[in-house]
């Protein structure tokens, strides 16, 4: 995803830092012995403030930050391709592309219509019995026979889907379309046709080329309420199959009569089935990418979406935030012209229900918003989004602290005050109860969320984080076989060194990470078969593992029972000069 990409490890401008060691009481969560780099300001005061880098958000400074800096703009994309086709395939059977209207009323009593007696003697005809009955000049006969045909492709298992198209029905199943006279008729092909469309991407393309996307985009203006349904139906059976058919729906004018089928005061007015249906095609006409939809289409579909989202019927709130995560799902521009509808905040609400179908696409929704600018994540932050994931990181489903996790490095990968936004909100101990607890997959996001953490964040920010006991769990996940995420970690690991170096606890930190069996891991990444990790872990051994260094004579230490207190020689008493 964009942001991950790491900028250089930006330093803080301050005063000198008096710094104890502190035992494993006083520790939050030290790993080992329970040693911990440690402030001597009081850690609520610690976790309080913000950067004062005054330098922080100059254009050299934001160069090397990470979202869309720091890191080339190839891999930031790859990234953001791997995840999010994993997330897809994890997730692709949260909304059904395509679905079939299978009744589940007995054979005498298809709603809307009442059969009567005489036609269920015809209820399973053969496919040459309904090709001869469709083809006949009678109009009884013909209704009959699409009746049956519609029954065919209706039925739970295997509908004779292919036979129907050998047959060459479908041409006539459209003409009936347009039999504005019966409207019985307009019905039973509209549905057999929507069942067609359910199929396969032939079987849909079958419908297709059979002209019967004019002719249901005419339907949706009928007055009788279970055909413009059922035309609403095939459109979104059809627009699911992939964006060259959405686009197609699109291009023949969907849009402004599906929105019209809302165009009520009160949306609670429709019936719930009849609003979950124009949601869900709704949703269909935002989803798919390579192309994505037009950004018209998108721009006159989202006030009903916004207005949707404010809706009570748990289907129709699923499928409205499906379509704000496919919309969001996309360059930073995309994002905008959805952020820029003011709906974050209600999203934000949903994502604290406790409605799984709810809060799985309102937090990929709101996982794809803090991909783009800092800009944007700060409208999903000051939404108050953050006060939601404790529950997210800790959440039953490995699915939902996985994205959980995914959307934090994102946080983390933005603006030093938006990290210090998570600390306030108590979030890294959830983030490092990821690393110890979590499946492999949410524990490589936690990786990703403290290592862009650690990439950006101020030393008093990098100090709370090895202080919350990230090092031990960390450093744990080096024995993994993912290449990609040991060297993640390892670059945690030299962020972490270059912070200790400037508080001159460089000592203090090779100590707590040979107490946590750290060492002996990063040691071990020296023979392994990737060279990226095999030259990175000893680039960290030599550097600060492999012999005593020469003691700086420029900081000489105060020693008390239980502390040491740096005195900083410099010209400028009160500052570090990095």
């Amino acid at each position: 995803m964009a942001g991950r990409g790491r900028g250089k490890f930006k330093c803080r401008v301050g005063r000198p830092w008096a710094v104890a060691a502190c035992g494993s009481s006083g520790a939050i969560g030290g790993g080992g012995s329970g040693r911990g780099l440690f402030l001597s300001v009081p850690l609520e005061t610690l976790i309080s403030k913000m950067s004062t880098n005054e330098n922080a958000n100059t254009p050299s400074a934001r160069l090397n930050r990470f979202k869309n800096k720091g890191k080339d703009s190839t891999e930031m994309r790859r990234r953001r391709i791997e995840v999010n086709v994993e997330l897809r395939k994890a997730k692709k059977d949260d909304q059904m592309l395509k679905r079939r209207n299978v009744s589940t009323l007995p054979d005498d009593a298809t709603s809307p219509l009442q059969e009567n007696k005489g036609n269920q003697v015809l209820a399973h005809w053969s496919v040459e019995e309904i090709v001869k009955g469709v083809n006949s000049n009678n109009m009884e006969l013909q209704l009959q026979a699409t009746q049956a045909a519609r029954k065919l492709l209706s039925r739970e298992k295997q509908p004779p889907i292919d036979s129907i198209i050998r047959a060459g029905l479908i041409p006539k199943f459209v003409s009936f379309l347009g039999r504005a006279d019966c409207s019985p008729i307009q019905f039973e092909s509209a549905w057999a046709l929507t069942n067609i469309a359910s199929g396969t991407s032939e079987q849909t393309r079958a419908v297709v080329d059979g002209g019967a996307i004019p002719a249901f985009i005419s339907l949706l203006a009928s007055p009788h309420t279970h055909i413009s349904e059922q035309a609403v139906w095939a459109l979104g059976n059809i627009a699911g199959d992939g964006s060259a058919y959405r686009d197609l729906v699109i291009k023949y004018g969907a849009i402004e009569p599906l929105l019209s089928l809302l165009a009520v005061p009160d949306l609670s007015s429709l019936a719930s089935g009849y609003l979950r249906n124009v949601t869900w095609t709704l949703s269909n006409l935002c989803r798919n990418k390579n192309p994505a939809p037009p950004i018209e289409a998108i721009q006159q579909i989202l006030p009903t979406l916004v207005r949707l989202l404010h809706h009570d019927d748990p289907e129709v709130l699923a499928d409205t935030c499906w379509a704000i995560s496919y919309l969001t799902d996309g360059s930073n521009d995309r994002i905008e012209v959805v952020v820029k509808t003011g709906l974050v905040p209600q999203l934000v609400r949903l994502l604290g229900c406790s409605e799984l179908p709810i809060m799985t696409p309102s937090l990929r929704a709101i996982g794809n918003i803090v991909t783009g600018t800092d800009e944007q994540t700060q409208v999903v932050i000051d939404s108050g989004a953050l006060a939601v994931f404790p529950s997210l990181l800790s959440h039953h489903k490995n699915n939902i602290q996985k994205e959980a996790a995914w959307t934090m490095s994102n946080i983390t990968a933005g603006r030093q005050d938006q990290i210090q936004r998570v600390v306030d909100h108590g979030l890294v101990p959830y983030l490092i109860g990821v690393l110890r607890k979590g499946d492999f997959k949410s524990q490589k996001e936690a990786v990703w969320a403290v290592t862009n953490y650690t990439s950006g964040g101020t030393i008093d920010q990098i100090v709370y984080l090895v202080q919350a006991g990230v090092l031990e769990p960390l450093l744990n996940l080096l024995s993994t076989k993912d290449s990609k995420t040991v060297l993640v970690i390892l670059d945690a690991v030299s962020n972490i060194f270059l912070a200790a170096e400037k508080i001159n606890e460089t000592e203090k930190l090779c100590l707590m990470i040979e107490e946590c069996g750290g060492l002996d891991r990063i040691e071990a990444l020296q023979s392994h078969e990737n060279e990226q990790v095999y030259r990175a872990s000893s680039t960290i051994i030599e550097k600060y593992f492999s012999a005593e260094e020469e003691e700086d004579q420029n900081v000489v230490p105060d020693s008390t029972a239980d502390s040491y207190t740096f005195q900083i020689q410099d010209s400028t008493p009160n500052s570090f000069n990095f």
